[in-house]
C-alpha cells in the first residue's frame, strides 16, 4: 500500500503557512505567524465514528476530541453510529453542513477496501468527503494457539502444517471482508493453501476460541494479541512495512514472501463541500493535538501509532491503498455477498 510521509513521535509534518495562521488566530501561536484570519469556530462540533463505543478507535477518538475541546470548539463530542458497514456514519457526514461542525473519523477499509467488495455503495470516497489528516495507524498479526504444534515458528511453517492438516486449518478474523481477513485470504491464495475462514464479531471472541483450541489461528490487530503472548499465543507474521515494536521477533508478511503491506489507518474527514479554509483549520488543530505526549502514550496502549498528514497525502494514501486492494480482492474472489 502507499506509504505517506507521515509524522510519528520523532517526525512531524508541517501543515503549512495557512495552518499556522489558523492557530495564530486562535491564540495558539503568535499572531505574527500569519495575517490570515481563520474560519469561525463552531460552538459545538461532533465527530462521527461508524463503530460502537469501547473499541480502540473509539477510545483513541475520545482522547483526541478532549484535546480539541475549548480551542477548536466550545464542545467537541463523539457520536457513535455503528452498523451497515460504516455507512450510517458516512452518510450522516456526507449530508451534514460543511462548516466544520461535523467531522468523521473512519478506518481506511471503508474507503480502500469496501469499494471493491461491495457491488454498490451509496457514497463516493473522493467526491463525498474532504480529506483532512491521517490520525493513527495499526498493524495486524497472525497468531496461533494450542491447536498448532510448537514446532510451527513462522508463516512458512504454518502453511506447511495447514496443507498436512486441512481439517484443522482454520483462522478467525474480526469480520468478513476486514483487512485481517483479506490478508490471510490473500496469503492462502498466493501459496495455494486451503485455509477455512471463521468470521467473528470483533477480535475478543476469536482470540478466546484460538486460545481454547477451537480454531488454529487468529488474524487481528496486534494490540489485541499482545496481552495473550505470556499465555502461549504465538505471532507468526505481522503486517506493515517494518516489524512491530510490540512483537519484534515476528517477521512481516513481506519478509516472508507475501507482497502486501496491509496496514489499517484512521483518518479525519469533512463533508465533501468543505471549503479549503475549513479543512485547514481542522488540520491545524489536529496537528496540535496529535503532538501531545499523553495522547501518543494512550494510543500506544491501544495498539495504535499516532501519525498525521496533509490532506493531499491522505488522498494519495486512499488512492494507493484502493489500487492495491482492487488487485487483491479480485484475486481472492471475495465479495460482501460471498
Amino acid at each position: 500500500m502507499g506509504t505517506p510521509v507521515f509524522q510519528t513521535r520523532r517526525q512531524f509534518l508541517e501543515v503549512g503557512t495557512a495552518a499556522a495562521g489558523a492557530l495564530a488566530g486562535c491564540g495558539l501561536l503568535p499572531a505574527t505567524a500569519s495575517a490570515q484570519t481563520p474560519a469561525q469556530a463552531p460552538g459545538i462540533a461532533r465527530v462521527l465514528i461508524g463503530a460502537p463505543a469501547g473499541g480502540a478507535g473509539d477510545s483513541f477518538l475520545r482522547k483526541l476530541t478532549d484535546k480539541m475541546r475549548g480551542g477548536y470548539a466550545t464542545s467537541v463530542i463523539v457520536e457513535n453510529k455503528p452498523g451497515a458497514a460504516g455507512q450510517i456514519a458516512l452518510m450522516a457526514t456526507r449530508d451534514a453542513a460543511a462548516d466544520g461542525g461535523t467531522m468523521l473519523m473512519t478506518p481506511s477499509t471503508f474507503f480502500s477496501v469496501y469499494p471493491h467488495t461491495y457491488p454498490k455503495l451509496p457514497y463516493n470516497p473522493e467526491a463525498d468527503f474532504a480529506a483532512v489528516s491521517l490520525l493513527a495507524f495499526t498493524n495486524f498479526g497472525l497468531a496461533v494457539g494450542p491447536l498448532v504444534p510448537e514446532s510451527v515458528k513462522n508463516l512458512k511453517d504454518f502453511l506447511a502444517w495447514a496443507k498436512v492438516n486441512p481439517d484443522k486449518a482454520t483462522y478467525g478474523s474480526p469480520a468478513p471482508g476486514s483487512v485481517p481477513h483479506l490478508i490471510v485470504a490473500a496469503t492462502a491464495k498466493l501459496n495455494n493453501v486451503d485455509l477455512r475462514h471463521v468470521p467473528y464479531r470483533g477480535s475478543v471472541p476469536g482470540i478466546q476460541d484460538m486460545r481454547g483450541g477451537q480454531i488454529a489461528a487468529m488474524s487481528s490487530p496486534i494490540g489485541a494479541l499482545t496481552p495473550h503472548l505470556a499465555s502461549g499465543v504465538r505471532v507468526l507474521a505481522v503486517t506493515g512495512s517494518g516489524r512491530s515494536a510490540l512483537v519484534p521477533d515476528a517477521k512481516t508478511y513481506r519478509e516472508q514472501g507475501v507482497p502486501i503491506t496491509g496496514r489499517e489507518w484512521f483518518g479525519m474527514f469533512l463533508p465533501g463541500a468543505a471549503k479549503p479554509e475549513v479543512v485547514t483549520r481542522v488540520a491545524a488543530y489536529l496537528k496540535l493535538a496529535l503532538q501531545q505526549k499523553d495522547l501518543i502514550d494512550s494510543a500506544t496502549s491501544l495498539g495504535l501509532e499516532v501519525a498525521s498528514s496533509t490532506p493531499q497525502e491522505l488522498n494519495d494514501m486512499i488512492r494507493a491503498d484502493s489500487a492495491e486492494w482492487r488487485v487483491w480482492v479480485k484475486k481472492i474472489g471475495f465479495t460482501a455477498e460471498s
